[in-house]
Parts: structure tokens; C-alpha cells; sequence
């Protein structure tokens, strides 16, 4: 059956991006401002990422800022996008998304990703085990949930908050290794196909094909995160957009800066072979007016089946981010509302 764009529910991946001239405390002021409109335009869930070592990103201390999320709203579900499983033992992590769900109940998620979310150099420094690997992956995961488990009551060690709580578990991926994992534990799946876009159809395919219900989930339930800029206009989004190209830039050239103002033009600022590089990255990115958008996320709709939008948008100026956001959700919730809070331009 044909799904419509119209009923698809959207969330937010928020990568707290720190803004150039701007500190991460006003990175985080952002953030929280950002969910509380989400919120009250009805997007499901505000996720966070984790990543370190990286002057663009402050979201290392994942959980600390999804509490911090979560204290300044009420009803979103504020989760991880992802926690990065090898850097973590799985034990803490139960503890800290357990002391989370305690403090906000029903409204906690847990999305694991495989990779260190870093260059190797700090991963080398995150670890507890220098020996461990993202072979271990799938143990790591079922020990997770395993401390999750009312059965392990019993068990010698025990996560405490955590235990017994209802928190849902995504497992995250960018190629088609974590899909088929999801599949095979009835976990939710989500697809990091605002970066990797390459293998999304193979990793969708593998879920579905090789998911076998579960106590977690009784059919598949799959999600991908795109890029998306929407403005009122085309042209004042494809501008926006340029900050969003810079950030990509930096990205294929391995350097790391915080996402940078808006230009005239990209030309000048990428060679031929690098804005066809940062184009086959970012495939998966939707830029325009509402019309434009409206259309394009609806055949992305059509060619995926999935059944969740998340949405990520690298935007300088944050009351233009708000107005993305909200324009996205007037697309995808018929209650959004379509303009941003009147005190958001006061905002950093």
C-alpha cells in the first residue's frame, strides 16, 4: 500500500552543531529551543548524536545532553541517534539510558550505532578495552538488552535504574551489516542515509527479508535521516544551503570546522571533483521551497516504504532552522504549525 507523505511520522536528528563565532553553550541553548518547537509542531522524536574530536560537533556527552533535552520539554521522545556502542561498556550505558527513562518515562530511546563516531586516534583514547572491536557488536547489543530484561532480576550483575524499564532499542547503520542485525533481533532500524547513501535500498531490503518478530517488535520498522533545507523560497534555500556544502566540504577534505555563514556562491570555494564528491555524500539531501520539497520527499517515500522521516538540517542562522523545521513539518504533520515562535530571531 501506497504510504503518504501527509501521515509519515518526522523526527529530528540534531548533531548540535556549533555555529562559527558561537560557543557550545550556544549550541545547546539551540538545541533545546529547536525541540521545544518540535514539539509543539509534533515531530515524534529529537535524537542526538555522538561524535567527538570534532570542532563542528558537541554532542559528545550524549546522554548528559538528552537530559538535558528531555528536562526542558514534555511529551517528545528524546533519545540517541546514535549512543556509539564500542566506546561505551554496555553495562553504563544501560545505567545511564535506564537513570534517563526513570527521570522521563516513556519518552526515552536508545539507538545504537557500530562505529566510534570519531577518528581512530580518539577512539584509541575512548576505549576501555584497547583489544575490543566492532566485532563485538553483536554480543555488546544483547548484553545491553539483556540488562534491559525484568529477567535478569536474578543475575549477578544488574542495571539499577534500568532494569525492567520499557526502552525502546534502534539499532543504527550506514551500510548493511546493522540492518541485517535488526532484522535478525526484531529491533527497530534506522539508516544513516543523510552521509552514506550508497547502500540505503540493500540495507532496507536485508531488515525486512531477514526480520523475525520479536517481544520488541511484532514487523519491521524502519526509518532513514535525510538532509533537508526548506525555505519559503527556492533560491533562499538553495543559499542556506551553502553553509550545509561548506560543512560537507570539510567533511571530504578531512578538516573540522564549525559550520560556517552562508556564501554568494560555492564557486571558488569547491574544485569540480570535490562538489561532485560532496554530491555523491549528500545524495540523499532535499533543498528547495515547500512545493519542490513536498514532491521529492514523496518519491524518496515511494522508493523506500519507510516507515519514519528523520531529518537533519545543517542551517547557520537559527530562526531560518526553525522555519526549515517547521516548514517540514506543515509537510509531514497537518497540525504542525507553520511558523516559528515570535521570540526565535531573539535567539542565537
Amino acid at each position: 500500500m501506497k504510504k503518504n507523505l501527509a501521515q509519515l511520522p518526522v523526527s529530528i536528528l540534531d548533531l548540535a552543531v556549533i555555529l562559527d563565532g558561537h560557543t557550545p553553550a550556544d549550541t545547546f541553548r539551540n538545541t533545546l529551543a529547536l525541540a521545544q518547537h518540535a514539539e509543539r509542531w509534533g515531530y515524534r522524536r529529537f535524537w542526538l548524536a555522538e561524535h567527538h574530536n570534532m570542532a563542528s560537533i558537541a554532542s559528545s556527552a550524549t546522554a548528559v545532553l538528552i537530559g538535558h533535552v528531555a528536562g526542558g520539554t514534555s511529551r517528545i521522545r528524546v533519545g540517541s541517534g546514535g549512543v556509539m556502542l564500542p566506546n561505551h561498556a554496555p553495562l553504563v550505558v544501560a545505567e545511564q539510558f535506564g537513570t534517563l527513562a526513570t527521570l522521563y518515562p516513556d519518552r526515552i530511546d536508545l539507538g545504537l550505532g557500530r562505529a566510534p563516531g570519531t577518528d581512530p586516534l580518539t577512539a584509541q583514547a575512548l576505549r576501555r578495552d584497547l583489544q575490543g572491536s566492532v566485532e563485538d557488536f553483536p554480543a555488546h547489543v544483547q548484553e545491553l538488552l539483556q540488562y534491559f530484561s525484568a529477567d535478569n532480576r536474578t543475575s549477578r550483575v544488574r542495571a539499577i535504574p534500568g532494569e525492567g524499564l520499557d526502552i525502546p532499542v534502534w539499532l543504527l547503520g550506514s551500510s548493511t551489516y546493522s540492518a541485517q542485525l535488526a532484522g535478525l533481533l526484531g529491533l527497530p532500524f534506522a539508516f544513516a542515509s543523510h552521509f552514506a547513501p550508497a547502500q540505503l535500498q540493500a540495507a532496507l531490503h536485508l531488515y525486512r527479508e531477514n526480520f523475525r518478530p520479536s517481544a520488541y517488535l511484532a514487523e519491521p520498522y524502519a526509518a532513514a535521516c535525510v538532509n533537508v533545507i526548506a525555505a519559503d523560497t527556492g533560491a533562499e534555500a538553495e543559499h542556506l544551503a551553502t553553509s550545509f556544502y561548506q560543512l560537507a566540504l570539510n567533511i571530504i577534505r578531512g578538516t573540522s570546522r564549525p559550520l560556517q555563514p552562508p556564501v554568494a556562491s560555492m564557486q571558488g570555494v569547491w574544485s569540480d571533483m570535490e562538489r561532485e564528491a560532496v554530491g555523491q555524500m549528500m545524495a540523499y539531501s532535499f533543498v528547495g521551497g515547500p512545493a519542490k520539497l513536498e514532491r521529492q520527499l514523496q518519491t524518496f517515500l515511494d522508493a523506500t516504504g519507510i516507515d519514519e522521516l528523520l531529518a537533519v538540517s545543517h542551517i547557520y542562522d537559527h530562526p531560518a532552522r526553525l522555519r526549515s523545521y517547521a516548514l517540514l513539518g506543515s509537510l509531514c504533520q497537518p497540525a504542525a504549525v507553520a511558523e516559528p515562535a515570535p521570540d526565535a530571531a531573539r535567539l542565537v
